[in-house]
């Protein structure tokens, strides 16, 4: 499992995923500006990790507040919140650090603020234990919807590199494996950021899990010749109807799916469904520099100037998901709501394989 973010000796040691596969560096954070710079950058990438990421800048960010009462503590904290919810608008796991983070101060609100900035980082810490864990559930979970000897499409990257360890769509692969299964992976490069090509190929390969590399165009070449057996992707966010936002050319996967009947699942943790969003419409996409088009590793590749479009994420619609692996267990889409509810009868609900 590669280590892609960790508190230690009160900094924060962050991945720097955009040197991957050719080198391995970690980048010092020593104030939550860097962490900002690191999301923004794409050194951190991927919804839990990013998520993971803003809580240890909030509690980076605490240490060097000097605030004689809780309220001056809480009030010097609004910078750092800011700063980090306008780092990346599409996934919903920045804004679920934050709210997560504000409710724990307001339920500590009696300790004293020496005490409080160590909870912080205790606290943060354990999110990303918790998000391990999480993970490992949804491996669980979803490794029961992979045959022996299934090939397995995946888009982008949500591997361990886009979480706190284990990954999202890369749990149910690397249980499968454990099991005894023989499975193999097809990866799309995805472009523009190659996430598929610098990082899931290489994850993978660590992993022990054959992996096969192609062009994002070449997906439904293969699907037409009987070559792809399922599909599992991450999320940046779903909806509470199930609408997914996730890496631009997820929705084309998901369409090419429907197409040719095979399965798309998608691995979801809680911390990445937003229940008060009601659908995918309301989604806040984030565009990117055009340069991430025009150029290939600092290459030019188009004409100077030529305008571009350069969308971070689309929008899946509810209809085009098979199955969401969650934490809890696997769900059609129209049950999603349900883990919302605390008194709910999930074994109803969960789908077998």
């Amino acid at each position: 499992m590669v280590k892609t973010i960790e508190w230690k000796d009160n900094r924060v040691l962050m991945l720097d995923q955009s040197r991957l596969p050719h080198e391995v560096i970690y980048v010092e954070c020593t104030d939550y500006h860097k962490v900002a710079e690191g999301i923004r950058k794409l050194w951190i990438r991927g919804a839990p990790a990013i998520g993971i990421a803003a809580a240890m800048g909030i509690a980076l960010g605490a240490q060097e507040i000097i605030a004689g009462n809780f309220d001056e503590l809480v009030e010097e904290m609004q910078p750092i919140f800011n700063t980090l919810l306008g780092t990346r608008p599409t996934a919903v796991n920045i804004h679920w650090a934050v709210v997560r983070i504000k409710k724990f101060l307001q339920e500590n609100n009696r300790e004293s603020i020496d005490r409080l900035k160590q909870m912080l980082i205790d606290e943060s810490n354990r999110i990303l234990e918790e998000d391990i864990a999480v993970n490992k559930a949804i491996g669980e979970w979803g490794a029961q919807f992979i045959r022996d000897g299934d090939t397995i499409l995946t888009h982008c990257n949500a591997g361990s590199l886009a979480t706190g360890g284990y990954g999202t769509a890369t749990a149910p692969m690397l249980v499968a494996k454990e099991q005894g299964k023989s499975i193999h992976v097809i990866a799309d490069e995805t472009r523009p950021v190659l996430q598929g090509a610098r990082l899931t190929s290489w994850e993978l390969m660590q992993s022990g899990i054959p992996v096969t590399l192609i062009t994002d165009n070449t997906a439904g070449a293969l699907m037409k010749r009987g070559l792809i057996d399922l599909a599992i992707v991450g999320t940046d966010r779903t909806t509470r109807n199930g609408d997914v936002a996730n890496k631009i050319g997820t929705y084309t996967v998901a369409v090419l799916c429907r197409e040719h009947g095979i399965p798309f699942y998608v691995a979801a943790p809680l911390s990445s469904i937003d229940f008060d969003m009601a659908s995918g419409d309301l989604i806040p996409i984030e565009e990117r520099s055009a340069d991430e088009v025009r150029t290939v590793n600092g290459h030019q590749v188009a004409p100077e100037g030529v305008n571009v479009i350069n969308l971070a994420f689309d929008v899946t619609p509810a209809k085009f998901v098979s199955a969401f692996f969650t934490e809890k267990g696997a769900f059609k889409p129209r049950d999603l709501k349900k883990l919302m509810r605390e008194d709910i009868d999930l074994d109803s609900t969960r789908l077998q394989h």
